[in-house]
């Protein structure tokens, strides 16, 4: 698979924090807003959509990957979809010099962001540099989608994880990851901030705060661990890497990245307390993966 390489915006020398991107996002319109509540998940789900003949023809477009769950905690690989992938992909092209595909999704007059679902055997898979995995704690590979993990991942793929909570879901996705990458030759490493390069990519991320959904947020009175959490655990980053070390998989274990990004326009305090570092945290993953 070809690796894709985006011009970034200049860094001004790293000294964005997460209360500048904060204004930033707020500056940028009412977008992402609007597509937020037109598409989020608490409307209702929505079916996936699948790469069309001509989505990967140019631009950045947001894979998502559809996974097999062997319980319910969330809504599986659907969770937050595809309200998270729209706002992410539209604050990556105002953020950024990313170049994001857009196109008119059925029955829609307004453009939006080319955002797709791939199943782990389809051949749209490898035209992905970039895959999310959400609620993976819950997955299930079956024997035809190990190998192709295995060779998307080898090949040049890019996976992140995030929105997975607690023990169990913890060791039900290192297991299932493992039948692709065996830790013996692919271990799996601490990520967490500041201390690998990941971080400064783009923003200066400092740290993963807890972030909570905002069904959870609202439902506690503003508590940050998802009841799946049942150590109450904060959050963690590890990775996992191929033999010259560039990163495969990343794992964003007890924080919700996705949920702040789909919800940004439903809940002002929510927007402040969590959007402007998960955009932070996502941005830099994304652009370290297609930059490295």
């Amino acid at each position: 698979m070809a690796r894709r390489w985006y011009a970034l915006v200049p860094p001004r020398r790293r000294l964005v924090t997460a209360a500048l991107v904060a204004l930033a996002v707020c500056g940028l319109g009412l977008a992402a807003a609007s597509a937020q509540l037109l598409w989020g998940g608490y409307y209702g789900r929505t079916p996936p959509r699948f790469p069309a003949p001509d989505s990967f023809t140019g631009g950045f477009n947001f894979c998502r990957a559809m996974f097999t769950s062997n319980r319910r905690e969330k809504q599986g690989w659907a969770t937050d979809y595809p309200g998270a992938d729209i706002n992410f992909s539209i604050r990556l092209a105002e953020l950024t010099k990313v170049q994001v595909r857009m196109t008119h999704w059925a029955g829609g007059e307004q453009e939006m962001p080319d955002a797709v679902v791939v199943r782990l055997t389809d051949d749209a898979l490898f035209q992905c540099p970039f895959v999310l995995m959400e609620d993976a704690g819950t997955i299930r590979l079956n024997d035809a989608e190990i190998p192709r993990v295995r060779d998307y991942l080898l090949k040049g793929g890019f996976l992140l994880v995030s929105d997975y909570h607690g023990t169990y879901a913890r060791e039900q996705f290192d297991a299932e990851i493992a039948r692709a990458l065996p830790p013996g030759q692919f271990p799996i490493v601490d990520l967490m901030p500041p201390g690998h390069p990941i971080w400064q990519t783009f923003f200066n991320v400092e740290r993963i705060p807890q972030m909570a959904s905002i069904q959870t947020w609202r439902r506690s009175g503003g508590d940050t661990i998802e009841r799946w959490n049942d150590e109450a655990a904060p959050p963690t980053v590890r990775g996992i890497a191929d033999a010259r070390g560039r990163l495969m998989v990343v794992m964003v274990h007890n924080t919700d990245l996705p949920d702040p990004w789909e919800r940004e326009g439903e809940d002002h305090d929510y927007f402040f307390r969590f959007s402007p570092d998960a955009y932070a945290a996502g941005i830099n993953i994304l652009m370290y993966a297609m930059t490295h």
